[in-house]
């Protein structure tokens, strides 16, 4: 895979109300290590929608890996200001991502007009990608299933990698052993 798109839930969906919420440090090292492989495999453009929650923390990941790896990030919202509705601090941060990112480009000029701008988005994203990478887990399906069901149809060979509960459990475990804080 030489482009993967990264989408998953958004704050509220998975509970999280601030930005310095210990659960965001667990979700990006997850998203990390997931790319990482990708990125040893060859991966060369990660690219989101810009959604608040993993789609942002994966552009802060892609920004941080760059100085390790060859990698490169582009934010494709569904339209112009998807931004205006979100809270003042994350607003900030999608205006400073946009500006650090690879390339930005809305698929829709202007300001939201209809669902129909999310379906298109989330078919630009497969049509123009190898495969995708989702946090998702089965019995608490959100917002990130519109874009599942679409990737499970789509009409090419299209890999849809997951992280699940159980990764992320899995990260907390080596995050926590890592620390030599724990063993005391």
């Amino acid at each position: 895979m030489k482009i993967i798109t990264v989408t998953g839930y958004k704050p509220m969906e998975l509970g999280i109300f601030k930005e310095d919420d210990t659960k965001i440090k667990f979700i990006k090292a997850a998203i990390e290590k997931k790319l990482i492989g990708f990125i040893e495999e060859g991966l060369e453009w990660v690219l989101i929608s810009g959604q608040m929650g993993v789609e942002l923390w994966t552009a802060e990941v892609v920004l941080e890996l760059k100085e390790m790896y060859d990698i490169k990030v582009a934010i494709i919202p569904p339209f112009e200001n998807q931004e205006n509705r979100w809270p003042e601090q994350i607003q900030q941060k999608y205006q400073e991502l946009i500006q650090a990112v690879d390339f930005y480009k809305p698929i829709y000029k202007g300001d939201y007009k209809g669902a129909f701008q999310f379906k298109a988005k989330n078919l630009w994203l497969i049509d123009k990608s190898d495969g995708c990478l989702l946090l998702m887990d089965d019995e608490f399906r959100g917002s990130n299933r519109f874009f599942y069901d679409i990737a499970m149809e789509a009409e090419k060979d299209y890999p849809v990698h997951l992280i699940t509960p159980a990764d992320l459990e899995d990260i907390v475990d080596e995050m926590q052993m890592a620390d030599p804080d724990y063993w005391e």
